[in-house]
């Protein structure tokens, strides 16, 4: 078991500090508590707020406000369903159905977690759905293991050059 733990550790993408999140978010209260919990659970990590869901596609896929200087992908993207100009839905949507993101995790983080947006989001392609606690403690604990989860325990293949997805792409 030790071996495994250091060959976790040792692996790129493993590693907690110094990663970037999406946080996709539009209310101000709320991404204020989440900046705030993250300097609690790792000061390093880096989070990036986009605030409708238009500005979020244009992070991710670096059109925009962030055409001139494209961000690399974060490690996990945040997403509120109820959002401004695109939905978490439609996000979620274009996020799946474009090969640059389609693996990236999202976890849909909101506070009106209904059954059918519960089912849309995984069916839309969400890795989890997670409702927010209305408690501050709470909401730090799970943003906690959230992040411990997607950036220490899930595996994730290393990036693979252009051409090889393209080909593996046009094999599927």
């Amino acid at each position: 078991m030790q071996q495994r733990k250091n060959s976790l550790k040792s692996r790129p993408g493993n590693q907690p500090s110094g990663r970037a999140i999406l946080l996709v978010e539009d209310n101000p209260e709320d991404v204020l508590f989440t900046l705030r919990a993250f300097q609690q659970i790792d000061p390093k990590t880096q989070v990036a707020v986009a605030r409708d869901g238009a500005a979020a596609l244009d992070y991710l896929f670096g059109t925009g406000q962030y055409a001139a200087n494209p961000a690399a992908l974060p490690q996990l993207v945040l997403l509120d369903l109820q959002l401004p100009k695109l939905n978490g839905l439609e996000v979620l949507d274009r996020i799946r159905t474009d090969p640059r993101t389609r693996h990236l995790p999202v976890v849909a983080l909101t506070s009106s977690l209904t059954e059918r947006d519960l089912t849309a989001s995984y069916l839309g392609g969400a890795n989890s759905c997670v409702r927010k606690p209305l408690e501050f403690s709470e909401f730090v604990e799970i943003l906690r293991q959230i992040w411990h989860y997607w950036s220490c325990v899930n595996e994730v293949p290393l990036p693979l050059p252009l051409e090889t997805r393209a080909t593996q792409e046009a094999v599927a």
